[in-house]
């Protein structure tokens, strides 16, 4: 007999904490239409030729590809016709490129679907997993307002899903290469590397940083290094106090004016939008690892839990299907990796307890010749909207009970020759462990306002 057991680097869920992931979900999806971002699903498969479209690299290393047995007989030294798909962004260049000319631009797309990457199995890596993103698509050219839009965005998102109090960290990779120029690293490669390491300065720290710039690759000036570190350590603590630090830079290179402007409107904009002061900030370090990001970037991170690192992160990024299409399609997004975040929140106690069900009522049987009249009441209770199940075999009271207390299910009805003869109901109330009756007519209007109390009180 072969053990069950599913494979590492998965996150599968009892149904309790499956109800909790799915309203996350659904929390996220209301929130990105309700900024008119329009909903696209591409196929969790890929040609490989399109999938990867530079050869080797970390990324082809993490790449799962695909293979029927049939072909698998067949298969000589060439590269799988198939591969899964390892984010959202490369999925959405194919279709813009492949749809340009049935779509609005801008183009404003959500995607919430699986992704998958060969990750080394440990805690909190997954295999499998869900991302939520957004995207801005422009024709030609995008203004830099609609990078003051994501932050709004990602605001209404967490404020929402209440997971405690957060900050979206803003940068713009335009300031950094103007500021790195005048520190003498001018060529665009060692920008780059350099960007990507300050990056890490909030989680490896500024010692291993100082020592990776002036250590062997790099060999950057100490005083040089110094200046960059005092920059990329620049935090604001109020909107007021992030116009004043972007003043202080004065003019610099084109690169550096340029980036500060942007980033001066996107936060302009960012007020404008009705997002507190308090829930964002400029953070000097923000770079994004991806090269392909060229302006304003984004983290999210919870204030009290700065370890569990970026919940959302993305950019702008100047020509998203170069690789599909001669057509110049700049753009901005950001993406929610909801399994990994959801993983880190059950882990640190963020979520509450892990009950409740779908289930709103049930029907209980007394006895074989009351199955139609209990079906008839439970098909009147779903056509008023209220989630119920019902039990199809007669079993001790006691027992039907205990079943819809171990299944989080809320209210009981019970009708026997007695209540029948009187037209009313009994309904058990599992969360308050009282049992009262109520006419039969009334039954669902009765259920429906207690319902609805409890999510008020819940906040939802």
């Amino acid at each position: 007999m072969i053990k069950p057991r599913t494979p590492p680097g998965v996150m599968e869920l009892l149904p309790p904490d499956q109800i909790a992931f799915q309203r996350m979900l659904d929390t996220i999806r209301r929130n990105f239409e309700r900024f008119g971002f329009l909903p696209v699903e591409t196929p969790v498969m890929e040609l490989s030729e399109v999938l990867l479209t530079k050869s080797g690299g970390e990324t082809e290393r993490q790449v799962y590809f695909v293979q029927s047995t049939g072909a698998l007989e067949k298969q000589g030294d060439g590269m799988p016709e198939l591969a899964l798909r390892f984010d959202l962004t490369v999925p959405l260049a194919r279709y813009v490129a492949e749809h340009e000319h049935e779509l609005a631009f801008p183009f404003r797309r959500y995607q919430m679907q699986r992704v998958y990457r060969g990750e080394r199995a440990q805690r909190g890596r997954f295999r499998e997993f869900y991302q939520c993103d957004i995207d801005v698509i422009g024709k030609d050219a995008l203004s830099v307002r609609f990078d003051a839009e994501l932050p709004a965005v990602i605001h209404a998102v967490f404020s929402e899903l209440d997971i405690g109090a957060f900050t979206i960290q803003l940068n713009n990779r335009k300031l950094m290469r103007g500021f790195f120029e005048a520190q003498g690293v001018a060529d665009g490669e060692l920008q780059a590397l350099v960007l990507r390491e300050v990056d890490k300065l909030d989680k490896r720290g500024e010692d291993y940083v100082r020592e990776t710039l002036t250590g062997e690759g790099f060999n950057l000036p100490a005083e040089g290094v110094e200046k960059i570190l005092d920059f990329v350590k620049v935090r604001s603590t109020s909107h007021a106090d992030a116009i004043a630090k972007l003043d202080a830079l004065g003019e610099g290179s084109d690169a550096l004016r340029e980036g500060v402007a942007e980033l001066r409107e996107v936060l302009e904009l960012v007020r404008a939008l009705g997002v507190p002061e308090t829930h964002y900030a400029l953070n000097f370090s923000i770079a994004r690892g991806l090269d392909y990001y060229t302006g304003t970037v984004y983290e999210t991170t919870l204030n009290d839990y700065p370890q569990i690192g970026s919940i959302c992160s993305g950019g702008r990024y100047e020509n998203l299907a170069s690789h599909y299409t001669k057509s110049k399609l700049p753009g901005v997004g950001i993406s929610i990796g909801l399994t990994r975040l959801f993983w880190q929140l059950r882990e640190a106690g963020l979520l509450g307890s892990a009950s409740g069900s779908t289930v709103q009522a049930m029907v209980a049987l007394m006895d074989g010749d009351s199955l139609p009249d209990a079906l008839d009441i439970a098909r009147r209770l779903r056509a008023a909207g209220i989630n119920t199940e019902m039990q199809m075999e007669a079993r001790k009271i006691g027992k039907q009970f205990q079943y819809a207390s171990r299944a989080g299910i809320r209210f009981v009805v019970l009708t026997g020759e007695d209540e029948r003869a009187r037209g009313v109901v009994a309904v058990k109330d599992l969360l308050r462990e009282e049992q009262f009756e109520v006419a039969r007519e009334e039954l669902a209007s009765t259920l429906r306002v207690e319902l609805e109390q409890a999510q008020a009180l819940a906040g939802r």
